[in-house]
């Protein structure tokens, strides 16, 4: 019987991927559709993939399937076939990443849950059929320059901070499930205008565009395939571009450049810097950004005490760790309980 989970250490596999001579395209998709039997869907997609040499995370629900992940080049036409063989796949858009170096992903993951993408909705004449209109790079850029339109950025405030579109109102929030509701009411004022929704690679904005309907919203439309498509449309047909810095990918890359601004700064020191990083302190963990210089001073780590802790023998270090919940470990500057730790100097 095939082993449907992977057995063996995240860092061997790490070591393996930066051996690999053969180049991988990063590669993120989704789509909705109705899923009767999960587990044997997972199964039988694990096994394909893991064939075909895959690496990535995939969530597989009722609603559908979203996926990021990194094939092989000489087997990337192989896992389109793959792929297409299921009718409702076939023929899906792939999203080829900006920055593709190949380097995102080292183990593969097919994991079942509840929803695709956590949203928090649980009306039942919620309808993801009934959803906004796709535009296309073109559209965006010429609806976008209309005064009587609202771009909304739908991801979450870590995301917007490094890059986001001109003139993108943010929703602040760490979850797309609390953005949800604050979007409708943050634009209650301008319900009769139009609303285009933008998201990483489409899967968020398509699905806020049906809930800005469902909330009586009229002229919604949502960017086709995303950041990542629009960056590479743009790029191909050499259009304006209206993105501006870098788009925050949920990989070991943790962004992939759109253009060389840098639009925000080091939580540190304020210094222009949008190089997201985890802090060197397992305990911790934190998810903020931080310039070359303050990566130095304090080897990787969010604060002082971080530094000090990395530093102490590794059983110390266990000792410290124990007991603590470190939840959802992101920096946001509305929330004071983490301004001590990123205010150090």
């Amino acid at each position: 019987m095939a082993v449907l989970h992977n057995r063996v250490s995240q860092a061997e596999l790490k070591k393996r991927l930066y051996e690999e001579t053969e180049h991988r395209t990063t590669v993120s998709f989704y789509q909705y559709f109705s899923i009767d039997d999960t587990l044997a869907f997972r199964d039988e997609f694990y096994k394909g993939l893991l064939e075909l040499k895959v690496f990535g995370r995939i969530y597989i629900a009722q609603e559908g399937i979203n996926a990021q992940i990194s094939v092989p080049d000489s087997l990337f036409e192989s896992f389109k076939q793959f792929l297409y063989s299921y009718p409702p796949l076939n023929d899906i858009r792939l999203n080829i990443a900006v920055d593709n170096d190949g380097k995102s992903f080292w183990v593969l993951k097919v994991k079942i849950r509840s929803k695709i993408v956590a949203d928090g909705i649980d009306d039942p004449l919620f309808d993801m059929a009934n959803k906004g209109k796709y535009v296309n790079a073109v559209e965006f850029n010429s609806l976008s320059n209309d005064p009587n339109t609202v771009v909304v950025d739908m991801r979450n405030h870590y995301e917007y901070e490094v890059g986001h579109f001109e003139n993108a109102i943010e929703i602040p929030s760490d979850t797309f499930r609390e953005q949800l509701p604050m979007a409708a009411e943050m634009l209650q004022a301008d319900k009769d205008k139009n609303i285009i929704m933008y998201c990483t690679g489409g899967i968020r904005c398509e699905k806020a565009s049906a809930y800005m309907l469902h909330r009586g919203f009229k002229n919604v439309f949502h960017l086709e395939g995303g950041i990542i498509h629009y960056a590479n449309t743009v790029n191909q047909q050499q259009l304006s571009n209206k993105f501006h810095g870098k788009n925050f990918v949920f990989d070991d890359r943790l962004g992939e450049r759109i253009t060389e601004e840098i639009i925000s700064k080091c939580h540190q020191c304020g210094e222009a810097a949008d190089a997201h990083t985890n802090c060197k302190n397992e305990g911790c963990h934190l998810l903020f950004i931080q310039c070359e210089e303050c990566a130095k001073k304090y080897q990787g780590c969010c604060s002082k005490e971080c530094n000090d802790i990395i530093n102490l023998p590794e059983e110390e270090q266990k000792q410290l760790r124990k007991g603590i919940e470190k939840g959802s470990m992101i920096f946001n500057k509305s929330k004071q309980r983490l301004r001590p730790r990123l205010d150090e100097r």
